[in-house]
């Protein structure tokens, strides 16, 4: 798919990891884009991400990073994005669209809205639904957003010329734009996305806590590494995550919490037609699943 806007002449793209190195290299094999630069906290990443060509140049001197940038993709753990507000609003010029890539979006657009004050309007959020186990520039995949929806959270104050560029430029990756408000997106990606992670997490850590653990581990198949797969993701990352969407969170976890106490008062009471039931009505729902997104 070739991106429907002219090509960008700077694109910053702040964490070149999984996310923001796909990004990268998505752009650059669609030839979107005439210079890339790689901002982050660790400059050993940045120079591994111009050694494999994710990035054209690495730079730590932001007023140099955002002369005349089309661009900014910020792609870091959320908790880092009020800081990013902070260090860019000095040196945001008024053509400079910034947009995000994170999973949660009503802490993140509070934040821009108290930071970037005027200029919020060159904020366009969004969060691309794609990912992986893995982090850090080797982790991107020039095909990772290939047929991947990306949310799109629009503000009022955003420009149709804005919006146009955020939607265009992740078409060019190949995802596909959906747009939803920012109390949707997190109440939604709560039940979908945050609340898989944590139970993976925290079966990993249930077995990884048995005295023979790795015994257990000795005899996990395909269903317990297909469940747990996503535990492999950065903690760092999933901790702000859940952080940041807690109180939606927590609300998802108890009503968790009841569908397991159904399942155990069927155990206890050695109600087999119950749980024929229960297992019977999640089956269909992952069939609707599965034949909806086909």
């Amino acid at each position: 798919m070739n991106i429907n806007i002219k090509k960008l002449n700077k694109v910053v793209i702040f964490g070149v990891g999984l996310i923001g190195g796909s990004f990268a290299l998505a752009l650059k094999k669609h030839a979107a884009v005439k210079h890339i630069v790689g901002v982050g906290r660790s400059q050993s990443s940045l120079a591994r991400a111009v050694t494999l060509g994710i990035i054209d140049v690495a730079c730590s001197n932001l007023a140099d990073a955002l002369d005349g940038a089309d661009l900014l993709l910020i792609a870091v753990p959320v908790a880092q994005t009020e800081s990013i507000f902070h260090a860019i609003y000095p040196y945001l010029q008024k053509q400079t669209i910034v947009t995000d890539a994170g999973s949660t979006k009503g802490d993140v657009i509070a934040a821009a809205r108290r930071i970037l004050a005027e200029k919020i309007g060159q904020f366009v959020p969004a969060h691309p639904i794609a990912g992986a186990e893995h982090s850090g520039p080797e982790a991107a995949m020039v095909d990772l957003y290939q047929g991947k929806k990306v949310v799109i959270t629009a503000l009022p104050e955003n420009t149709h010329s804005a919006l146009h560029l955020v939607a265009s430029v992740w078409q060019g990756c190949g995802a596909i734009p959906h747009y939803l408000n920012s109390e949707q997106h997190d109440q939604i990606f709560a039940a979908v996305s945050h609340l898989p992670h944590v139970l993976a997490f925290a079966l990993m850590n249930k077995i990884a806590e048995q005295p023979e653990a790795d015994l257990y581990f000795q005899y996990a198949a395909s269903g317990f590494r297909d469940f747990t797969r996503i535990a492999g993701a950065s903690p760092e990352m999933w901790r702000d995550i859940t952080m940041a969407n807690r109180d939606v969170l927590q609300a998802e976890l108890v009503q968790y919490q009841a569908q397991l106490q159904q399942i155990s008062v069927a155990l206890r009471q050695a109600n087999s037609d119950q749980l024929l039931a229960i297992f019977s009505k999640a089956q269909a729902a992952r069939q609707r699943l599965i034949c909806s997104s086909s």
